[in-house]
């Protein structure tokens, strides 16, 4: 299975090697983004930790939606 995939990502075009290497990369910020704001304890803005804990599961659900959408465009 992962040599499909790197046989597949071999195939694409530059562009399009670039634009799932910016996806992977965008996926990855909004997921440690999302952990670090849930995670800090001297968070710089004030904000009470409820909403600081939606605002970071609000990032890490668009983490995941964004990884859903680089998966199903591989698999096209």
């Amino acid at each position: 299975m992962l040599n499909n995939t790197l046989n597949y990502i071999k195939k694409k075009s530059l562009k399009e090697r670039f634009l799932l290497v910016l996806g992977i990369l965008f996926f990855l910020v909004y997921l440690v983004l999302g952990l670090f704001i849930i995670f800090m304890k001297n968070f710089p803005l004030d904000m009470s930790p409820a909403y600081r804990i939606a605002f970071g599961i609000l990032l890490i659900a668009y983490a995941s939606f964004r990884f859903l959408r680089i998966i199903n465009d591989n698999n096209n």
